[in-house]
């Protein structure tokens, strides 16, 4: 029985992989932008072409098994008919390969090509995604971490860079995927058609967690996205519950504030996510974790549990100061 039982996780597993596949904030076959609309396009007219000539192959394949003992019995002599279809056949295919290679090469210049009216920049790190949303006036940049808004109908320049290693930039619903490579500046044009909440991952294998590097985007109407974008430029607010208090002592003391950063405290490190706002994002540890009290006191205890090799040490608190922590960081909205 117990064995029996093994069996079936794999295959139980594999197919809860495929159908969460199918699912549109997955699938590259439900554009919800213009980017990955184009390339759905590439993908349609592909199909089209490969299907009829695989056909028309498979029709020719029959006529010459049937034409096989008649041209047996009349002998050898080169047939007019045939070598004037063998070369139509060859002016199609490169005809056909020429239009494939254009309309890739159209689709490809629309992913990347233009100016967009919001300008953001993502850093892939292992193994989470550090995102600053640029503006001309410098004080209105802001960071936040793991996830992306976007205005519908208005086009974002996405800036690509990696801190570390290669990684690759892919949300399935609105564009292709682009590679972060170290000391180079890659970048990408995202404009969102439809409201709502797409995975975006790591699509190039980045270390021991690249599966759990994922990237969560919300596609909202312009007037939604604009309040959103002014929240996150606001500092914390100072906390008046009396545990959460404590929690702004116990991270101001520990290790925390060298490596993160809280708007309107004196911390200001760079080396882990921002965490002014970390209250608001709908997961933990890129995409590892939902965003509970419950996950988020894990996630301080042991971050090696649930996401082995990443960088963030286990920093030692007692029991109360864990509990303060948590108290805190669940105000950060």
């Amino acid at each position: 029985m117990k064995r029996r039982a093994f069996a079936r996780g794999p295959v139980l597993s594999a197919i809860a992989a495929a159908l969460a596949g199918c699912d549109s904030r997955w699938s590259a076959l439900v554009p919800a932008g213009d980017q990955a609309a184009a390339i759905r396009g590439v993908w349609d007219l592909m199909i089209a072409i490969c299907g009829t000539m695989y056909v028309l192959v498979l029709v020719g394949l029959a006529y010459a098994l049937l034409r096989r003992r008649s041209r047996a019995r009349e002998g050898t002599a080169r047939d007019p008919a045939i070598v004037a279809a063998l070369v139509g056949w060859v002016v199609l295919t490169l005809g056909l390969l020429s239009w494939l290679t254009a309309a890739s090469f159209l689709a490809d210049r629309r992913l990347r090509d233009g100016r967009g009216e919001v300008s953001i920049r993502v850093t892939a790190k292992q193994w989470w995604w550090d995102v600053e949303y640029l503006d001309p006036i410098i004080a209105r940049n802001f960071r936040t971490a793991n996830e992306l808004h976007l205005p519908r109908d208005r086009t974002a320049h996405v800036e690509l860079r990696s801190g570390d290693v290669i990684h690759s930039f892919w949300v399935p619903s609105l564009s292709g995927k682009h590679d972060m490579i170290p000391g180079r500046v890659n970048a990408l044009l995202l404009t969102p058609r439809v409201n709502g909440y797409f995975r975006g991952q790591c699509a190039e294998f980045c270390g021991l967690q690249h599966a759990h590097m994922a990237l969560d985007v919300q596609v909202e109407d312009d007037a939604a996205y604009r309040a959103w974008a002014d929240r996150q430029r606001l500092p914390a607010v100072a906390p008046t519950d009396a545990a959460a208090q404590r929690g702004l002592v116990v991270y101001e003391r520990a290790a925390c504030a060298i490596c993160h950063r809280i708007g309107g405290t004196p911390s200001g490190g760079r080396v882990g996510p921002d965490l002014t706002h970390l209250a608001t994002r709908r997961s933990l540890a890129a995409g590892t974790l939902a965003m509970n009290r419950g996950n988020l006191a894990a996630w301080i205890v042991d971050p090696q549990h649930a996401k082995p090799g990443n960088n963030m040490p286990a920093v030692p608190l007692t029991p109360q100061d864990v509990s303060d922590l948590v108290a805190y960081l669940s105000e950060l909205k």
